[in-house]
């Protein structure tokens, strides 16, 4: 087993708590991780990004190669576009469908869908009216994880799990809320 995730989006976002549970539930299957973390002016809306790399074989680098990523999973739709040469052909990108327009010249977004909609394995996902409608207004991010799941190789309960250790000493309202976002970007993704 083998799979290279690239995680992007804008500061904030929550890419680096998906990082989180994708880790915690790789390690408890006693697999093999590194991970790889740029901060670009986070807390100003810089962008965020996170190469990391899960193997049951020993992984000599955490850097991924351009051409090599199984699924970039990302917060923010330019930002999928921009580390579009690192996804393997087959690769798969799960987007949020929302910009986060943090530069003034911040590209047209009809042209980006377009972009992204040219590729073979694409699920965009209206996170924000999802989490809203959901009632889990702070957990878009693990939303996009669990559409992502399936791309990952990683069991659905061994994510729900990792959340429950991830996020349990913030109480069980913020677990449940969390497992809730996860099921339902699973539910979505099942429909694409």
């Amino acid at each position: 087993m083998k799979t290279d995730i690239i995680l992007c989006g804008v500061g904030g976002q929550g890419i680096l708590s998906i990082a989180t549970i994708i880790g915690e539930a790789a390690m408890n299957e006693n697999l093999y991780i590194k991970q790889a973390e740029v901060h670009g002016m986070s807390q100003r809306g810089g962008d965020v990004q996170s190469n990391l790399r899960i193997s049951s074989d020993p992984i000599a680098s955490d850097l991924i190669a351009f051409g090599s990523a199984d699924v970039i999973i990302s917060m923010e739709p330019m930002e999928a576009l921009r580390y579009l040469p690192y996804l393997s052909k087959e690769g798969w990108i799960i987007t949020s469908s929302n910009p986060f327009k943090n530069i003034p010249n911040y590209p047209d977004m009809e042209v980006i869908m377009s972009d992204l909609q040219k590729l073979n394995h694409v699920i965009t996902l209206d996170l924000e009216q999802m989490a809203k409608d959901g009632g889990v207004p702070r957990s878009a991010n693990v939303i996009l994880l669990g559409a992502a799941q399936k791309a990952l190789g990683i069991e659905y309960q061994k994510l729900e799990d990792a959340i429950r250790r991830v996020f349990g000493r913030k109480g069980e309202a913020v677990v449940e809320a969390n497992i809730k976002a996860l099921a339902l970007g699973r539910a979505e993704s099942e429909k694409n």
